[in-house]
Order: structure tokens, then C-alpha cells, then sequence
């Protein structure tokens, strides 16, 4: 008889656990406490305008390949994925900005340009963090993090020192190269991981790798349709979704959980998988003495940062902007340590413009600008509207300024989201948006565990376990914890 398995939330992990675990013959079930699937990543409409909640890159496409080809797909099945050049556009605080080209013989001359010698660097650092990424990703993040055992394979082992764990990413960019712009380009894709740059290890070149090698991608309909594929892939394997139905109690007998309380019903299932919030999971859905972490643990993690966000339409075309757009005309350093060592709203802010209409026409009425500003912050802020609107006016005054135009008069859709949204749609712990930090003291076994140890049936995934935060990774670890239960019932 089928295994019966609850997933609890339908982000990318509890979709990609889904799919795993139905393949394998088990008889699975999702409980959504939202309106419809995605987590984070969902999608909402207004006056026109389409916006996708939360990521907005589509790094690693490897990632998403392999996991639908485990099920004989393919990416193209389901949505078309257009690749960007340039990948991006930064402002820097000379007020000229650059466009970032997908093609590396033309990002090669510009690094020329800034640094003579440093296109020759830039081949060697790629080529070192192409051994991460590899390592890493087919490797690596496979690992369901439970014994020191795992990781005695003779490629990680002899290769470790390649891999540069004991290593910083802030040493290691500057031993290759000095010109600050060029440091602080390289340095961009860990301020989401959880330290400041002089606390990553140097393994998180392998995303400088994904940016610059693999490039910057977008589905066309916006980062929602994955969302969309994985739940028509789930479906026509046999998973049920239920949507508003939060979770609200696991029920245990002795030292199994038993089932859910779900809009006040009791159901029984043989194996429960985590998908949601780690944190709320544990800490409020089951009984204390089943827990694994108390609450001391959890307020010791560093976590990645969480993000205020605006979500705007614009009736006007706006020029002197890509698709994505990084505003590093102020201090990295300042607005990481604000983030990381400081907690604090950030005094003076970097922020990240995505104008998706630039590529999607779907996103906007015609002859309009969908806009989505995010602004990282530390987690556990207090979240007001006041603090909102003060943003709000740094971020639109320094847009103005740097693209040249008129902008605030002509918004006709505003919506804003930050910690406070976090908590309330998917119970974030601290209000976070990425997770748990990718520090070296949380990693692999160092991070929660995805099995609980207590409890013999219960397992979580998820960016608050291995391996670690965003989507590629959350896709990564639906696939793991699955893999673990069919251990666990003798699947092959």
C-alpha cells in the first residue's frame, strides 16, 4: 500500500519534495495556507500590471533542467526562458552606469578598461570558481547534511583546498583584483547569503560563476511560471493540493507524528515533510519535547537578510534602465555591516530595480513600466508604514536623480511588502526573505538538521536547511529530503 505523505507548503521545496516522492509511488498530499502555490514566489495582479512577489533571477538554469528531466521534461515544456544582455545594469556612485553584457569577450574588455591585466584574472577566477560550481552543485548540495561520512568522497576530499572553505570572498576577489568597482561587481551575489563579504567563505565564488558564465535568465510570464510548472508537474503525478489550509498542530503518537490538524480535522499520514518555515514548524506546530532546537538556538542563527519592497505601476515608459538594476551609489561596506554586524535600517541604502517590462509585455498595459524595488534589510526589524514611506522617498529620490527623470507623479499602482508581510503570509522567522546564512558555521551538518532526530517520520526542506537559501537550492532540498524518506520506505 502507497506511503501517505503530507507536505506542509507549497514553495519551491515542498513543490520539487511533491513531485520526487509521487514519482516514487507515494501517495501525497500538500496543505497550502495561502490562496495558491509558490510561497514567495507567487504572483498577484493589479490595474494592469503583473508582479511576481519575491525572486526575480533566474540564475543556475542547470538546476531547473535537471530537475524536470528527472520526470522525462524538459524547461521548454512549460515556459520559454530568454536569456538577458546585458545581464544588468549598476549605477556606481560616479553616476555613470554600466551594463553588465552576457557575452564574457565584451565583459572581458571592460574589466580590461577599469584594470588593466584583470581580463587575464578574471579567466583564472572563473576557472576556479567553474570547479566550485561543479563540485558544489552536483556534489555538495545533494547531501542531506546528517554525518560527517558523507562528505568522505575522494573528489571533495582531495579537492577541498580548491575549494577555498577557510578562505574569505573578500580576500580571495581582492588577490585577483583592486579596482573597486570591479570588487564590489563580484562581491554583489553574497550580500544575500547571510555575512558580510569578509565572512563568506570563498566556496561562493561558484556564484560569480552562475552570474557571469551561466548568465542571467527570465521566463517569459515572469518567475511565477516555474511555480505554475512544478504544480502542473505535481498534479499529473498525482498530488492533491489543498489551498488555505494552514497547518495547525502535528499530532504525535509516542514517537511518531501521527498527522495534521488541518481547519480543525485530524488527518493520518505516514511521513511529514516540512516545506514551510522551519522555525514555525517546529516551534508551533509541535509539542515541545519533540522539538530539536529551542528558541535560544534559533535567536543564535544568522540568518540572510529579509527585504522592504515596492511593488509599482508607472503610466509612463521610463528610460536609462534594464530589466535588473543594482544602485550601488552608496557604501556596500556600510549597508552590509547595517545588515550583518549592525542591525539597523540602513542609513543610506543599496537597492535593486527590476523593470520586467523591459523584456515581458504581459507585465504592464501597454505604453506602461511595471517596477519592483527591494531594499535588503536585517531581519527582525520593526516594520511600520512610517519607516515604509521614508524609504520610499530615499529610494524614488535617487532613482530620479541617477536615471534622469521625473518618476513619483507618474505612479498609478503602489503596493509595499517587508517584515511584517513575511511573518503574516508564510510565518518567516524574524520576518526574514532568504533564509539562514550561508556562514561556514552553518553549513551542511552545521545547519538545522532535515531530519528530526525525535521524531522518526518527520523531516523539513526548505532555504532554513540544506542547502541553504534561494531558489535553486530550495529546489535542491524538496529533491534531498525526498530522497531520504525513499531510503527510509525502500524505494530504489
Amino acid at each position: 500500500m502507497a506511503k501517505k505523505i503530507a507536505v506542509i507548503g507549497s514553495g519551491f521545496a515542498g513543490l520539487s519534495a511533491a513531485s520526487c516522492l509521487a514519482d516514487a509511488g507515494c501517495d501525497v498530499t500538500v496543505f497550502e495556507k495561502n490562496s495558491s502555490p509558490g510561497g514567495r514566489a507567487r504572483q498577484f495582479s493589479a490595474e494592469g500590471f503583473v508582479f511576481d512577489m519575491g525572486p526575480s533571477w533566474y540564475w543556475m538554469p542547470d538546476v531547473f533542467e535537471q530537475f524536470f528531466n528527472k520526470f522525462g521534461k524538459k524547461v521548454s515544456d512549460y515556459y520559454d526562458l530568454k536569456r538577458l544582455d546585458p545581464s544588468y545594469r549598476v549605477f556606481f556612485s560616479d553616476q555613470a552606469p554600466v551594463d553588465i553584457p552576457a557575452r564574457l569577450e565584451q565583459l572581458y574588455a571592460w574589466f580590461e578598461e577599469l584594470e588593466p591585466g584583470s581580463s587575464t584574472q578574471l579567466k583564472r577566477f572563473l576557472k576556479e570558481a567553474a570547479y566550485k560550481y561543479d563540485v558544489g552543485i552536483n556534489d555538495l548540495v545533494y547531501k542531506p547534511g546528517q554525518s560527517l561520512a558523507e562528505f568522505a568522497d575522494a573528489r571533495l576530499i582531495k579537492g577541498v583546498f580548491k575549494l577555498h572553505v577557510f578562505q574569505s570572498i573578500s580576500k580571495y576577489i581582492r588577490k585577483y583584483f583592486k579596482h573597486p568597482k570591479l570588487v564590489q561587481l563580484l562581491e554583489f551575489p553574497v550580500l544575500f547569503l547571510g555575512a558580510m563579504p569578509s565572512k563568506t567563505p570563498a566556496l561562493y565564488s561558484l556564484m560569480n560563476y552562475a552570474d557571469i558564465a551561466l548568465g542571467t535568465w527570465y521566463p517569459m510570464g515572469g518567475m511565477h511560471e516555474i511555480v505554475k510548472a512544478m504544480h502542473q508537474l505535481a498534479v499529473s503525478l498525482g498530488v492533491r493540493f489543498h489551498f488555505d489550509s494552514p497547518v495547525e498542530q502535528i499530532h504525535m503518537n509516542a514517537v511518531k507524528a501521527k498527522g495534521l490538524k488541518v481547519n480543525g480535522e485530524f488527518k493520518d499520514f505516514d511521513y511529514i515533510v516540512g516545506g514551510a518555515d522551519y522555525h514555525h514548524v517546529e516551534q508551533h506546530l509541535l509539542p515541545s519535547k519533540f522539538r530539536m532546537y529551542n528558541e535560544d538556538y534559533w535567536d543564535k542563527r544568522d540568518m540572510a537578510p529579509s527585504s522592504l519592497i515596492y511593488y509599482l505601476g508607472i503610466n509612463k515608459k521610463l528610460d536609462n534602465l534594464q530589466h535588473h538594476n543594482l544602485f550601488f551609489d552608496e557604501s556596500f561596506e556600510a549597508h552590509a555591516k547595517e545588515i550583518y554586524e549592525d542591525p539597523k535600517w540602513p542609513s543610506k541604502p543599496l537597492f535593486y530595480v527590476c523593470c520586467t517590462s523591459k523584456t515581458d509585455p504581459s507585465a504592464a498595459p501597454e505604453g506602461m513600466e511595471n517596477v519592483f524595488i527591494l531594499i535588503p534589510t536585517a531581519p527582525g526589524l520593526e516594520d511600520s508604514d512610517t519607516t515604509r514611506e521614508q524609504y520610499f522617498d530615499v529610494v524614488l529620490n535617487r532613482m530620479e536623480k541617477l536615471t534622469g527623470q521625473r518618476i513619483k507623479e507618474h505612479i498609478v499602482y503602489k503596493r509595499s511588502y517587508a517584515h511584517n508581510d513575511f511573518t503574516g503570509d508564510y510565518n518567516a522567522y524574524k520576518g526574514n526573505a532568504y533564509g539562514l546564512a550561508n556562514t561556514l558555521r552553518q553549513t551542511a551538518l552545521l545547519k538545522p538538521s532535515m531530519v528530526n532526530k525525535k521524531v522518526k517520520n518527520l523531516y523539513y526542506a526548505g532555504q532554513l536547511t540544506v542547502p541553504g537559501p534561494g531558489v535553486p537550492p530550495s529546489l535542491i532540498s524538496g529533491q534531498v529530503v525526498a530522497s531520504e524518506i525513499m531510503k527510509k520506505i525502500n524505494v530504489p
